[in-house]
């Protein structure tokens, strides 16, 4: 990711407003939204090119980050998922530390233990996957080497 290039904001207005309260802070202001730990995710538009940013709850599986593409349990796949799976190549802050990563989406096994421990974090999860027959993926975000 080129750090010349503009970046945009999430659309929703208040993630627009707790991503830029956590980037101007390093995270001191909105790591912890409502007891949760959340992190900033870059990704490539798939059709802008454009970089685009949103806020998203984490946990942690190894030295791997782990996200979940929910969307409120909305029929859709949200944005960012859509742009992981055409440029899995992103980047990620969490408090001050910046990540290059690759995403993928865990399968099987690994998605059944990542969406419990997820579900722990966030129980809503839970209440989010029963609004939508669609599978809500399960993305680990894998730090790349410098």
């Amino acid at each position: 990711m080129d750090g010349q290039d503009d970046v945009l904001d999430s659309s929703t207005g208040w993630v627009a407003t707790h991503v830029r309260r956590y980037l101007a802070s390093d995270g001191a202001s909105g790591h912890i939204w409502y007891g949760k730990p959340t992190l900033v995710l870059t990704t490539r538009g798939r059709t802008s090119g454009a970089l685009r940013r949103t806020g998203l709850i984490y946990g942690e599986d190894g030295a791997d980050f782990v996200v979940v593409g929910s969307n409120g349990g909305a029929d859709h796949h949200p944005q960012w998922y859509l742009n992981l799976l055409a440029e899995p190549r992103a980047r990620i802050q969490v408090t001050a530390d910046v990540y290059e990563v690759v995403a993928r989406e865990a399968e099987g096994e690994e998605r059944g233990r990542l969406w419990d421990a997820m579900a722990e974090i966030f129980p809503q999860y839970k209440s989010y996957r029963k609004k939508t027959e669609r599978r809500i993926p399960v993305m680990v975000l894998e730090p790349r080497e410098s």
